[in-house]
């Protein structure tokens, strides 16, 4: 059994928390937070320090507000516990250097927790695109602002996403950007912005987000040489257009997905990897820290 802690009992904590009850492999050994609002049978805590003291957990989730990831993962790294940070990383590049930097010093395993490379329909695209020369990719996420949301703005809460699913996808490096963005409706972080990116191989692609939709969207595009890809990730459906034929008409086609709750996915995948060192499609500290510059330097 490996003993796991949740840091951070927020709404994506208590989602790893109701994943990680139903898993043979895993112990929810401590939970902790700064407030209790909900009854636990598990040991919970309101200090990182005395919960790491009395729980000893294997590894912990660490879903606290992005401001302070840095100091409450070297604190687990100095007590040599695995870390699962939930994306970004942290609030600043050099934040997120310094866990990289206390992780490599205390030899733990570490991953950040972007769930949406485990959505099935984008494990799917992925593996689609893979014998496809790759033109285009757009991709737009959108909805109503988030209450939960108090510290970053889209750039850092959504784009984060789909800046790390442009590189997972197409496997090449962002070489050139151009950010655009504005404040809207929300006195204090931008709620609105445009992103292009221009990617090695002469690929161009662009991400539209903000807070200003009344509904949820979530899509990927992908134009390649001879087909043309759509991709829902809320309903999980990707569906392939052929290039246009000598009587301009074209052939749809549905993909198969298997549908399933990406975060269990993402947690089977971290359980894995602190068993075995497999890393799969677990995005690294280094990988958060590309994004950042990206999404925090615009």
């Amino acid at each position: 059994m490996i003993r796991i802690a949740i840091i951070g009992l927020g709404a994506m904590g208590k989602n790893h928390y109701r994943i990680l009850s139903m898993l043979d492999e895993v112990e929810v050994c401590a939970l902790c937070d700064v407030v209790q609002n909900d009854p636990y049978k598990e040991p919970f805590f309101h200090d990182v320090d005395e919960m790491l003291k009395n729980a000893k957990p294997d590894a912990v989730i660490i879903a606290v507000p992005t401001f302070l990831h840095k100091e409450v993962a070297l604190k687990c790294a100095a007590q040599g516990v695995h870390l699962f940070i939930e994306k970004p990383a942290a609030s600043t590049v050099q934040d997120a250097k310094d866990i990289l930097n206390a992780v490599n010093a205390a030899g733990v395993k570490s991953c950040v927790g972007h769930v949406e490379r485990f959505n099935p329909v984008v494990q799917a695209l992925k593996e689609e695109l893979s014998s496809k020369e790759i033109f285009s990719v757009a991709i737009t996420r959108v909805g109503p602002f988030p209450p939960r949301i108090a510290d970053v703005g889209v750039l850092t809460d959504l784009s984060v996403h789909d800046i790390d699913l442009i590189r997972f996808i197409t496997h090449r490096d962002i070489l050139n950007q151009s950010i655009f963005k504005s404040r809207k409706i929300h006195n204090h972080h931008e709620d609105n912005a445009v992103l292009s990116f221009e990617l090695t191989d002469s690929v161009i692609a662009n991400i539209t987000t903000n807070w200003l939709t009344p509904f949820k969207k979530r899509c990927i595009e992908v134009a390649c040489q001879d087909s043309y890809f759509e991709a829902d990730l809320i309903a999980q459906s990707l569906t392939e257009y052929s290039s246009f034929s000598t009587n301009n008409s074209y052939v749809v086609r549905g993909c198969h997905i298997k549908k399933d709750e990406p975060l269990i996915k993402e947690l089977e995948t971290f359980i894995a990897y602190l068993k075995t060192g497999e890393r799969a499609s677990l995005a690294s500290i280094e990988d958060s820290i590309i994004t950042l510059k990206i999404a925090i330097h615009s």
